[in-house]
């Protein structure tokens, strides 16, 4: 019986051996996580029934061999697909369709633009729509869309424009000195003195070419404006003209604008100039582009279907100097992909060359009610069994999943110091069951030589 004893304790030794230089092993792997050996006690099942105070046992077994899911160093790399979980989740790759999880997150790019591992399994993850919006819903290939970024012509211009109340006015009309009104200077963009402030915007059209759209206003009463605008120095709905487009503001005495009207009168057919909750919608603008000649015509693109709005309730009239606040815009020229980046929710982030950027993917996160029923292998990889459970999958920082940090890898979670110690135990342990084996034969040849 002894001896039995003896060898399952050589054998526990062995396997704890076993275990501690595999994580030795892997102190430097990416994603590894250490396994713990765990034994048990073994006894004779004749008395189970009765009672057991006499009884001997039989030695010891290996129970489990118990992997160990404690976070690991996160290191920065400086890829940008390197990625690292902070908290609880897997990866998950697509093996031929199956899936397989990690928590090794050094992916690259295929030659296909796919984001994969180093061996071509496939990362999993919700695409995006061409707005950006993460399609939540069955799981796809991550793919980084490389394809330029299609222009938006502009449909909305926002300022946040004061225009100072104690300006000086530049009347329309004025008295000729016998009662009667005429004319005043007219407008001319090249003369100064006909206006009081001018703001350039740029502008795009539908192919995604600039324009600098330009307004002027001129103080023309107590609390009275009139805007002319003008597009690359023409007038938008003909290039031809030269004459602006004529809006007019009137404003409360606190500041805040009463009226807006628009001259909507000598437009071409399907073009219009219109005032509709303080916002002037310009509709049919002909993008226009110079010849060698000097002669101004379409340059083929069309402005916004529904017409470029130039929001003006943020504009106000008070006593202090006139001047643009804030500005912006919704159009954009063609932009081509400069740039990748990955927050900690796992969203792909695409900046292009046109200062836009938008969502192209989500990394998706699985979790498991039992992540000791977790198959290994091998390739710091796991597969589902009826004892871990059915995956959990969704965002990261969703519930008890963890975040994504970029550039950086979940290092191994070896403790070096505590494997080395395990070795001298380890050692130990197979030294003094090596011993027993020794003494029980020692007693046997004792017994056999009285025999």
């Amino acid at each position: 019986m002894s001896f039995n004893i003896g060898l399952s304790g050589l054998s526990a030794a062995n396997k704890q051996l076993d275990v501690t230089g595999n994580n030795i092993a892997n102190v430097n792997t990416t994603g590894f996580k250490s396994s713990r050996a765990e034994f048990a006690d073994v006894y004779a099942g004749a008395n189970r029934l009765g009672v057991g105070k006499n009884q001997v046992g039989n030695g010891v077994r290996l129970a489990a061999i118990s992997q160990q899911f404690t976070q690991g160093d996160v290191n920065t790399t400086g890829n940008v697909l390197d990625m690292g979980i902070q908290g609880q989740g897997f990866f998950v790759l697509s093996d031929n369709g199956s899936r397989v999880y990690t928590r090794a997150g050094a992916f690259q790019a295929s030659k296909d633009n796919f984001v994969v591992t180093s061996d071509g399994l496939r990362l999993q993850g919700y695409t995006a729509d061409a707005a950006g919006n993460i399609q939540k819903g069955v799981l796809k290939d991550l793919q980084i869309d490389t394809s330029a970024l299609q222009p938006k012509a502009t449909s909305l211009i926002d300022q946040g424009i004061n225009l100072n109340s104690s300006a000086a006015d530049i009347p329309l009309e004025v008295d000729d000195g016998s009662g009667a009104m005429v004319p005043n200077l007219p407008f001319d963009p090249a003369s100064a003195s006909t206006y009081t402030k001018s703001f350039p915007t740029k502008v795009y059209d539908s192919q995604g070419n600039e324009h600098t759209m330009e307004q002027f206003y001129r103080k023309t009463g107590t609390n009275e404006w009139t805007m002319y605008t003008l597009v690359d120095g023409r007038n938008p709905f003909d290039p031809s003209s030269t004459t602006p487009l004529t809006g007019t503001i009137s404003f409360n005495s606190d500041g805040s604008v009463k009226s807006m009207a628009a001259d909507n009168t000598g437009h071409p057919a399907g073009s219009s100039f219109t005032v509709t909750n303080n916002t002037f919608t310009m509709t049919g603008w002909v993008p226009a582009v110079e010849d060698s000649a000097g002669n101004w015509a379409s340059n083929g693109a069309v402005g916004n279907a529904d017409g470029m709005r130039l929001s003006m309730n943020s504009t106000t009239s008070y006593n202090t100097e006139t001047a643009r606040m804030s500005q912006s815009q919704d159009g954009y020229a063609t932009g081509i992909l400069s740039s990748l980046s990955i927050d900690s929710t796992g969203v792909l982030f695409a900046s292009f060359s046109n200062q836009q950027s938008r969502a192209i993917g989500q990394v998706a996160l699985a979790s498991f009610a039992n992540e000791q029923g977790l198959q290994q292998i091998g390739g710091t990889r796991w597969t589902e069994t009826y004892t871990s459970g059915i995956p959990g999958i969704d965002a990261p920082k969703t519930g008890t999943l963890g975040s994504v940090e970029s550039n950086a890898l979940e290092g191994s979670n070896v403790n070096l110091t505590q494997e080395l110690v395990e070795l001298i135990k380890a050692q130990s342990n197979y030294q003094a069951n090596a011993k027993t084996i020794s003494t029980e034969s020692t007693i046997m040849q004792t017994i056999i030589q009285m025999a």
